[in-house]
């Protein structure tokens, strides 16, 4: 019997021992702990270095200063952000199954947390209608999407995230209205979760993902159906000049790199914002070791990006290798010709 209760203890002690009110904790064997943690490890490297390689590329190439690349500066940005500075904490909350890193560092982890993931799919969103000018509307696009005008973009993209991240968290709109039974059955010495209302969960999904994501897919619709009618056009007639066709091909090659990028984004984040909406209509049915992972497969979404990059864009691998090889420390590296075979 003595055995059987040590036994018990084991499996469920307190994040901190001698604190009332602690949060209990679940202590995953070593054989798991070991493989989790070089899995996440790995994870944070890839995520970290693949994004930092396309920022060095984009900031260093002169022929890559163009308003769609800025936009994907920015986005490498979310994500480098996101593997440096949310996943590591992230990583050891995900093993340990408690936080052990301040209450005041768990809201300001968690608001960035959101900031970035709004960033992600705004700046996915005017990425998509930069790609719609490009191919939609060839002639205006000089004039439309202009270095300010991309400057505008990306400001907006991080203002109106911070504001939905801290807001939410240091605000306390996450709990409105069910302030007693937060207090009185969630917060625990040890724990760190985003805890959302009905309410707050909806409002904010629909802010953060659903509506942009609506748009992006509407987008992108508009301008396959555009992109179709122009193949067949270019196919039609063959009096078209063939540099003509050639740069309607890069930007195709383009916009359909971009759209991927769109659909990794929506594939990997869909799980959790429907469980993120679900969970409070089902009485916070939904596990928090669930929850987890699929916060987890989201955040891979910034791993996985730069791979994209790298699979589809011939000019990033070139790039790549000029980075890796240390060439871009000669005079005159950023002005290499990128584009050419």
């Amino acid at each position: 019997m003595n055995s059987s209760q040590a036994q018990i203890v084991d499996i469920t002690p307190l994040c901190y021992e001698f604190l009332n009110g602690s949060c209990p904790k679940f202590a995953y064997p070593l054989l798991l702990r070991v493989p989790l943690y070089l899995f996440f490890t790995s994870v944070v490297i890839l995520t970290v270095f693949g994004n930092l390689l396309v920022i060095l590329s984009i900031v260093h190439f002169k022929q890559l200063h163009m308003p769609t690349n800025y936009l994907i500066l920015s986005l490498a940005v979310t994500d480098l952000l996101l593997g440096s500075f949310v996943m590591p904490p992230s990583m050891i909350r995900s093993v340990e199954t408690c936080w052990y890193l301040g209450s005041l560092f768990c809201k300001i982890h968690s608001s960035v947390d959101v900031t970035l993931c709004t960033a992600s799919i705004l700046n996915l969103c005017f990425i998509s209608i930069d790609r719609y000018y490009a191919v939609c509307h060839p002639l205006l696009y000089q004039s439309k999407i202009t270095p300010f005008a991309t400057a505008v973009m990306i400001s907006i993209c991080w203002t109106v995230s911070a504001a939905v991240g801290f807001g939410i968290i240091f605000l306390k709109l996450n709990i409105l209205g069910i302030e007693d039974f937060y207090y009185e059955n969630i917060v625990c010495e040890g724990g760190c979760v985003l805890f959302q209302s009905a309410a707050s969960s909806t409002a904010s999904s629909l802010l953060s993902f659903y509506l942009p994501g609506i748009v992006m897919l509407s987008i992108y619709l508009k301008i396959f159906r555009v992109a179709r009618k122009q193949a067949k056009s270019i196919q039609d007639s063959k009096s078209k000049n063939n540099s003509q066709s050639v740069l309607s091909k890069e930007e195709r090659k383009a916009t359909k790199t971009l759209a991927v990028i769109m659909g990794v984004f929506l594939s990997l984040w869909t799980p959790f914002f429907i469980c993120n909406v679900v969970d409070p209509f089902t009485g916070y049915s939904i596990p928090p070791v669930l929850f987890d992972m699929l916060v987890w497969i989201g955040y891979l979404n910034s791993t996985c990006n730069p791979i994209v990059y790298a699979f589809f864009y011939r000019w990033f691998r070139k790039a790549l290798r000029m980075v890796l090889s240390g060439k871009i420390f000669q005079p005159g590296s950023s002005r290499t010709n990128l584009f050419s075979h």
